[in-house]
Order: C-alpha cells, then structure tokens, then sequence
C-alpha cells in the first residue's frame, strides 16, 4: 500500500524534527543505557535492560513509521488552493443547526490533528462528512453523541 500521505509543510517540518530528534537524541541514548544496564550482569533479572530494550523496540519502530510516512508525504500548501468546496487543507466554519453554534476547522493529515487548535484529520467524522460540499450545504454527521446536523458556511484557503 503505497498511497499518498497529505500533510501542510508544517506537518511534514514536525514529522522530520521528531524523526531527527529520535536518530540523533533518543537512539543514542537508549544504546548507552542498555550497555549500562548489560554491565549489571544477569540479563534474565535486569529491570533498566529490559526496560531500555522496550523503549529501543519503540524507538525503531517509530523511526520505522516516520520514515515510511515522509517518504509518501504530499506535501499541500493550502494558500495556493481555492475553490468554493471543501478539500484537504480547507479552513471551514460550519454551523451546528439545532444550537447555531459555529466552528471553524482546518482539514489537515491524521498527524497534524490538534482539536485545541482548530485542526481536525482529513479522516475524522465531522471531515469526511463535509468534503466535497460547498457554502450552503447541509450534512449529518454521526458523533458519539449521536447525529449532528451542520451547515457550511464559510470555505477558505489560507
């Protein structure tokens, strides 16, 4: 499976930072504390080494996944996109129906996600229930609170 992965470039930035934070910091760091722990003698019963080594297995891993995610990464620069419907990199103000409450959201990869900041995943209910519409249209979307009715009001690139 060798899709795409859509991220804006300070996703892709942050997905680096981590990646050379974890080859040039924790790498090191967790080899160093495994041989430290090595020189305590029995393995069998070493609690710091078999810790250090669990932590060695998720760094790897993790290295692993950032490396596969920066290799498909399509890298979107939403201020050079327009149109009048919802898309990936999309800032989007939608109204709740039954309360008029308003939100604003900006449509980013599943790593950029940070709700605080008004950033929801392309992937998450509330996204893929309004990709695709445009200003005006109404769509359901089933939350864990049950179905919500929304309505787009504003579709912006910036």
């Amino acid at each position: 499976m060798n899709t795409k992965v859509p991220m804006t470039a300070s996703g892709f930035a942050s997905l680096e930072e981590e990646l050379k934070h974890l080859r040039s910091v924790e790498r090191p760091a967790v080899i160093k504390a495994i041989a430290e722990a090595r020189e305590h003698g029995d393995l069998s019963e070493n609690a710091e080494y078999h810790a250090a080594r669990e932590r060695q297995s998720f760094i790897e891993g993790r290295v692993a996944e950032l490396e596969d995610k920066i290799s498909r990464a399509e890298v979107i620069d939403p201020s050079k996109l327009s149109g009048d419907t919802v898309k990936f990199g999309a800032t989007v103000t939608v109204v709740d129906e039954d309360t008029d409450e308003e939100s604003t959201y900006m449509l980013v990869g599943e790593d950029e996600a940070d709700v605080k900041q008004g950033k929801i995943a392309i992937t998450s209910p509330i996204a893929r229930a309004i990709i695709g519409k445009a200003v005006g249209d109404s769509v359901e979307v089933t939350t864990p609170r049950g179905a919500k009715q929304y309505e787009v009001l504003k579709v912006e690139f910036r």
